[in-house]
């Protein structure tokens, strides 16, 4: 059946290149507003499903790409276990080789991975119609030049996702949600002092008014550990929906609020606080700044180089038509390089991440 399957999609990318036609990759089209529009013949990628192989005692998991992210997430959690990087959904189509192109991660990011930091291999096709296999299914079998990662937030723009193997781990034993009210200078301040301690920190928040703060880990480790921390208590059922559908699905008043474009800040975790008037949201420890700004993108990408980083225009806006920061000529040139390599006939994605290729 996965022959068949792998088959049908050979096929389309070899009619594809015969015909120089482009082709729009598309899984379940939950993040269809991610990155440019590419223009091309849309080559569906949902059927293409199933779990391959999971192994809870060595923490790996095989699927072809098209499995929904959902049925992943209910295997794992019958053994007990989870993607660690706690992918954004954005909708009930979402799959498991659209979360990996486009290399997103959640709340859990700093502290337990990204989603290229646990990719262990893939199976992809290339735009040369090649079927070929990178890295391995369990971590003793990963060595050589990391290609498989390299698709991570490719965008499709190398090679069509078969089958990918990730890193899982168990689930924490014990959770806990603290809260703490302050302004976003004196979080940055308190989240630069917290990770210098040996806490069992898992995401946090700063929404604006308050810090959220999440624990992860044995129980005996969480009590005096937010005995340390301060603040409130959070109930679970609410803190599980803060985490999972207000700040990973992005259904926070913050980012469904209408208006301004949303802006995603990359920048070092000890970098001050924007000098842009403008609403923010903080995570990762003050790595990933979230901004909601009516700015022009010079302003915005000019801001965040000060800081040591780079800002994306996530969603919204005329930058929508350039959501990247532009790069360096010797960037640009082994962007071009890669594409050659792996799509040289520049039909997966053509203009998805850089208006070149």
């Amino acid at each position: 059946m996965s022959q068949d399957l792998t088959a049908e999609l050979c096929a389309s990318v070899t009619a594809a290149i015969a015909a120089t036609t482009p082709l729009c990759l598309r899984g379940g089209g939950t993040k269809d507003f991610l990155g440019r529009r590419c223009a091309g013949r849309p080559l569906a990628l949902a059927g293409h499903c199933g779990i391959l192989d999971h192994q809870p005692r060595e923490l790996t998991l095989t699927a072809r790409a098209g499995t929904p992210l959902r049925e992943i997430e209910t295997a794992l959690a019958e053994a007990g276990q989870c993607l660690p990087f706690e992918p954004p959904h954005f909708g009930p189509g979402a799959t498991l080789g659209g979360t990996i192109a486009c290399g997103l991660s959640g709340p859990a990011r700093p502290h337990a991975g990204a989603a290229r930091d646990l990719v262990l291999g893939a199976r992809v096709l290339t735009g040369r119609g090649e079927v070929l296999r990178f890295g391995g299914a369990v971590m003793k079998n990963v060595a050589g030049y990391d290609i498989a990662r390299l698709m991570t937030g490719a965008f499709g723009t190398l090679g069509i996702l078969l089958d990918i193997s990730l890193k899982v781990l168990p689930r924490p034993e014990a959770v806990r949600t603290l809260v703490l009210d302050c302004d976003g200078d004196e979080a940055l301040a308190r989240l630069r002092a917290l990770v210098r301690r040996a806490l069992p920190l898992s995401a946090s928040c700063h929404d604006g008014e308050r810090l959220w703060l999440r624990l992860s880990g044995a129980e005996r480790a969480l009590a005096p550990a937010a005995a340390e921390i301060g603040g409130e208590r959070v109930e679970p059922g609410r803190a599980e929906d803060f985490w999972g559908a207000l700040i990973r699905e992005q259904r926070h008043p913050f980012f469904t609020a209408p208006g301004a474009p949303l802006w995603r800040l990359s920048l070092p975790p000890h970098a001050p606080a924007l000098a842009l008037d403008a609403p923010q949201l903080i995570e990762w420890g003050g790595a990933q700044r979230w901004l909601r700004a009516a700015h022009p993108a010079e302003v915005v990408r000019a801001e965040a180089a000060r800081l040591g980083g780079h800002a994306t225009c996530f969603r919204g806006g005329e930058a929508m038509h350039s959501p990247f920061t532009p790069l360096s000529p010797s960037l640009l040139a082994l962007h071009r390089n890669l594409k050659q390599a792996f799509d040289p006939h520049g039909i997966l994605n053509p203009g998805r991440f850089h208006a070149e290729f």
